[in-house]
């Protein structure tokens, strides 16, 4: 299994699709990703070389994309400040009750 940024990724899937395996990228970032790296999104990740995994650790980077634990600790920081004022949707959450009226 290839390893990008810390994550493993499935080695068997295109690599369009094993990129959404990092936490934080999408369908459309991961094709911009391999854009920006010169890499035919077709290839399997099990297929790619060491120049291509640092090419695309260093398209993500220049790209600056908050993923992974950066993203997580973000979103846990505006549930945290969201629960610390007392407004509605932090009462939510305490709560666990639905937060936009589902």
């Amino acid at each position: 299994m290839p390893r990008i940024l810390g994550v493993d990724i499935p080695a068997n899937k295109r690599i369009d699709i094993a990129l959404r395996y990092i936490y934080g990228l999408g369908p459309v970032n991961s094709k911009d990703i391999l854009a920006a790296a010169n890499i035919d999104p077709a290839i399997r990740a099990k297929d790619l070389n060491e120049q291509q995994m640092s090419q695309i650790v260093h398209a993500i980077q220049a790209g600056k994309y908050v993923i992974e634990g950066d993203l997580r600790r973000e979103i846990g920081m505006n549930l945290k400040r969201l629960q610390g004022v007392k407004c509605y949707r932090g009462i939510r959450h305490i709560r666990g009750l639905p937060v936009r009226g589902q």
